[in-house]
């Protein structure tokens, strides 16, 4: 046998298996113990490039801020609207599932179709600002491929096509 098909047959046995280690969950990922806010800040976001946050501003000396800077979400209404719209949009969302929730606050994880990849995403509503900041990031991997980014510019889009709240 050539070194070439061996090669070959390493990548297919190591995408079947990754295949499988995904469908079992084993990919998941452990949900990080300090999401939330804290002092009217969310998680930093990750120093690789595999996340995104509204308030990378607030840590000047972060290596991935450039990156992982995103606009915060407008608020539609009051603010305990605004997260009532996003907690819907996300589970309307394919993968998407609530698993925290107040009236200033939605802690939301996103699970990817075949790997089962997990991503945590957090909307906090600032009153003082009169803005919904948000940090998305996955649990595991270095890099995102612009997943957050994408997800999140998604939620403003459809967040901001609601009809304005009477």
């Amino acid at each position: 046998m050539t070194w070439i098909k061996l090669a070959s047959m390493l990548v297919v046995l190591l995408g079947v298996g990754l295949f499988v280690a995904g469908r079992m969950g084993l990919l998941r990922g452990t949900p990080p113990s300090d999401l939330g806010v804290k002092d009217g800040r969310l998680k930093a976001p990750s120093r690789s490039p595999n996340s995104v946050s509204s308030q990378t501003a607030l840590h000047a000396d972060h290596p991935m801020r450039v990156y992982a800077q995103i606009a915060p979400l407008p608020v539609r209404g009051s603010g305990a609207q605004t997260i009532a719209a996003l907690a819907r949009l996300v589970e309307e969302t394919p993968g998407g599932r609530v698993v925290e929730s107040s009236e200033n606050y939605l802690r939301a994880e996103f699970t990817s179709g075949m790997l089962r990849f997990v991503d945590d995403t957090e909307f906090w509503y600032d009153a003082q600002n009169q803005r919904v900041d948000v940090r998305s990031a996955s649990r595991l991997g270095r890099k995102d491929f612009g997943v957050n980014r994408g997800r999140v510019e998604a939620l403003r889009d459809r967040l901001s096509a609601l009809p304005s709240p009477g």
